[in-house]
């Protein structure tokens, strides 16, 4: 049943701990997440969805060499204060809001031991509160935002939602997938959930992409879990015991996700993200006439 006393997320939660070994050796000394897309990171493409969603308190759940993460998101006076003195205001101004996006805690995660376990790094942030959990390698296109899109079925359920998409069978091995009932346009209540199976073993092709909405109670399961292959303790896991507990369930996102997380994939949301800006698309165009490279 719908809460009557229904809040909005107001916190979203980013785990930024992985050591992006795809893309070595860019990522040697810089976080993949501080990879930019176009003119900004990719940790501020996301962040700019949580804001949008109504999100103003944001917790990085980071690991060792991703100090930068940090210190981009805090003041940086003197850059601004040299900016105003050559005189580029608008420049100034572009790089003081940075900051002001949000309020933004940090939490410390010593090894990358899974997404389950970052999450649960973020508990005392979370505070018995429903949460926003995102993936920065998915850099997602839609109005209103994916986020948005998750936080209608939140309030109409009252229940944690997960954001998923129809993937080709021959790739549910990369996903977990989800076993579920449709119970409306695109909304599905979720029965199970299975981690990277096989095609043949796979309850459907719906796939788990990287928006959540997830109740608090989802921090109790996650300490009931056991790691898996590689030492690693997985959110589907924890997810499927919350499912013992309380109904969750899923959307087809509208939008377009741009895959970040490997190398095509960020060429790709490249030229895509180039292409949507009227500032850019004829460049973009044109490099590709003068290449001499014939696309059919």
């Amino acid at each position: 049943m719908p809460d009557a006393l229904f809040k909005p997320v107001r916190k979203a939660v980013f785990p930024v701990a992985g050591l992006g070994t795809r893309f070595l050796p860019a990522t040697k000394d810089v976080p993949k997440e501080m990879m930019t897309l176009i003119d900004r990171p990719l940790i501020h493409h996301g962040v700019d969805e949580a804001v949008e969603s109504g999100c103003s308190e944001i917790m990085f759940v980071t690991g060792q060499g991703k100090e930068s993460i940090r210190r981009y998101f805090e003041p940086s006076p003197e850059l601004v204060a040299a900016l105003r003195e050559r005189g580029k205001n608008d420049l100034a101004e572009k790089i003081d809001r940075i900051h002001g996006l949000a309020a933004f805690e940090y939490a410390y995660q010593d090894k990358p031991r899974g997404l389950g376990h970052a999450v649960l790094c973020a508990e005392k942030f979370c505070r018995d509160e429903f949460f926003g959990l995102i993936l920065p390698d998915d850099v997602m296109i839609a109005n209103p935002t994916v986020l948005r899109q998750l936080e209608a079925v939140r309030e109409k359920y009252n229940s944690s939602v997960l954001c998923v998409e129809r993937v080709a069978e021959c790739d549910v091995r990369r996903y977990g997938i989800i076993d579920a009932e449709e119970v409306g346009d695109g909304v599905f209540r979720v029965k199970g959930l299975v981690e990277k199976p096989a095609p043949e073993n796979a309850p459907s092709n719906l796939a788990i992409m990287g928006r959540y909405l997830l109740s608090p109670s989802i921090f109790g399961c996650l300490r009931k879990i056991t790691p898996g292959a590689g030492g690693e303790y997985q959110l589907t896991d924890a997810i499927s015991l919350l499912l013992e507990k309380e109904p969750v369930y899923a959307v087809l996102y509208k939008g377009t996700r741009l895959d970040c997380g490997v190398k095509e994939g960020w060429i790709k949301a490249t030229v895509i993200k180039a292409l949507n800006d009227p500032q850019l698309r004829d460049i973009v165009i044109e490099a590709v006439r003068e290449s001499g490279i014939h696309i059919s």
